[in-house]
């Protein structure tokens, strides 16, 4: 069976590589819907450094999607069956290092060929199925799952005391850790600080909100998540610095392209614990997708995502990218091709 791979040859332009399909011990899955991430506009924008751009082009990019199984040599799944596809490949695992950062792991998408092809082939431990959940949200699934690694992570590392825990960023991933956050930690007060009013009035299921410049000079909070990224990181985390208890846990999801200064001092006098958290595996994704079966969880993801019209060639493709410039979270589309 002969694939077609729409590949990024360079920022901006896209080509379709022909290849053949290895069916052997492997799920084919029919991509439905697709999402975009902020990492894969920067490779669309050539927002990476020229030598990055250089190793990791061409490949196929997206890694958020949800599919339909087509065959599945193994005899996991059924024909027609819904899955989400978890684009981590991890190498050699080692006890009590997550997949996600074992060094030898492969991440599609990020040097290698992701989901914008005819059709996937992945291993039966790379797909989790999932039932009565909108494909329009099941396609940010591995955006869920990325929330959810980094709150396991928090409950592993943090102390017991979690009065209240603030999320600094008003975007996209502050919005997914505040619903896992508010699914999980029940009794806690979780409070979002950001820039955008017009994003944080869309916060309204979390304990309160602030903007930056309006946040109390006394306010205090047990432990934060920083999903800012690129410059704002350095605001973010020496905000956090200064408002967080001592021993506090700082869980570091927002990516920067150049170094970040801290305020080490306060930070050491402080004790406090800082946690980087970047992409998640197959335990995240199966946790990800029992928290979507939740229909209240589910619908409170629907505000955040707008559906663009549907893909079905090179030029829909850059029209999808241009229309996620403009969007204020989420873009997802359906893959027709």
């Amino acid at each position: 069976m002969i694939n077609y791979i729409y590949q990024l040859v360079s920022p901006g332009i896209f080509s379709i590589k022909y290849s053949d399909i290895d069916s052997s011990n492997k799920v084919i899955v029919r991509p439905k819907y697709m999402s975009i991430c902020h990492a894969d506009q920067r490779y669309y924008l050539g927002q990476r450094d020229a030598n990055i751009l250089r190793k990791k082009l061409p490949m196929a990019l997206i890694h958020e999607c949800c599919g339909e199984v087509l065959s599945d040599k193994t005899n996991t799944f059924k024909k027609g069956q819904k899955v989400v596809m978890i684009p981590n490949v991890p190498g050699k695992m080692r006890k009590g290092i997550f997949e996600n950062y074992l060094q030898d792991s492969r991440f599609l998408s990020s040097g290698y060929d992701g989901f914008m092809r005819e059709f996937v082939e992945l291993a039966s431990d790379r797909l989790v199925m999932f039932e009565d959940i909108d494909e329009r949200v099941a396609a940010i699934s591995e955006f869920v799952s990325v929330g959810v690694h980094a709150v396991n992570r928090f409950n592993l590392e943090s102390h017991c005391y979690k009065d209240t825990i603030a999320i600094f960023g008003d975007g996209s991933l502050s919005y997914v850790v505040s619903c896992v956050l508010k699914s999980i930690y029940k009794d806690t007060k979780v409070v979002v600080v950001g820039k955008n009013i017009n994003k944080l009035s869309y916060f309204s299921f979390v304990d309160q909100t602030y903007t930056l410049d309006r946040l109390p000079h006394d306010f205090k909070m047990d432990h934060a998540f920083e999903c800012v990224g690129s410059s704002g990181s350095y605001y973010a985390i020496n905000d956090i610095i200064r408002h967080i208890k001592p021993q506090g846990t700082v869980v570091l999801m927002g990516v920067s392209e150049n170094e970040v200064p801290v305020n080490t001092r306060d930070l050491l006098e402080k004790g406090l614990n800082l946690i980087g958290c970047s992409r998640s595996g197959r335990e995240d994704f199966k946790k990800a997708i029992n928290l979507m079966s939740n229909k209240e969880f589910c619908n409170r993801l629907k505000p955040i995502i707008y559906e663009d019209m549907p893909v079905r060639n090179i030029e829909d493709i850059n029209r999808v990218f241009s229309t996620d410039l403009n969007t204020m979270f989420k873009t997802v589309f359906e893959w027709k091709v």
